[in-house]
């Protein structure tokens, strides 16, 4: 008969192997995900936006600076429609992955509802390569020291969406990605209104 380990040595090993995989898988998202639509197809969709919305979406695909201050008075300026805000990272795999959610969900309901993101905790260089290859027709408000996320309590975790009334108010903030285009749909249709 062969001698038995001590039952403790097994468990720890068990863990161990979890908890490698579970900070493994996250990293392996997969390829990338293809844009949804080209940059001239997103501003046509965009095509009959009110005037606050036209404005929104005159900066498709840019990092705007001017942190906080110029956060709030994007918001105040869309005051009349929903808002819904993605933060992002060119880092983050999920962040990838949901992009091209937002893409389609802005193509059919940004006439009504304002999109907008904030690249937070991120580098200028690699968060341009990102929107080179996931462009989208909002901009993003870059964010290098998290403290634009704050302001929605989106500091914690990448991606982080939140949502806006139409009145500025916050009403709701999801932590994570989002694993389908119907689940932000049905978040854009809940709180977005």
């Amino acid at each position: 008969m062969k001698p038995r380990a001590p039952t403790g040595t097994a468990r720890p090993l068990a863990v161990g192997v979890v908890v490698a995989v579970a900070v493994i898988l996250p990293g392996g998202c997969g390829s990338e995900p293809k844009s949804a639509a080209t940059p001239a197809q997103l501003a046509q969709a965009l095509r009959g936006a009110p005037p606050p919305l036209k404005r929104l979406y005159s900066h498709p695909n840019e990092l705007l600076d001017g942190g906080v201050p110029a956060f709030k008075r994007q918001l105040a300026e869309l005051r009349g429609y929903p808002v819904v805000v993605n933060k992002w990272a060119s880092w983050c795999g999920p962040c990838r992955s949901e992009f091209p959610f937002f893409q389609r969900l802005t193509r059919r309901r940004g006439t009504k509802v304002a999109f907008m993101a904030v690249d937070s905790r991120d580098n200028k260089g690699d968060a341009r390569k990102f929107l080179r290859k996931l462009p989208v027709p909002y901009p993003s408000f870059f964010d290098p020291d998290g403290k634009i996320a704050q302001a929605f309590r989106g500091d914690r975790v990448s991606p982080t969406t939140s949502f806006y009334d139409r009145k500025g108010v916050l009403v709701f903030t999801k932590q994570g990605g989002y694993a389908s285009v119907a689940a932000l749909a049905d978040d854009v249709s809940r709180y977005a209104r």
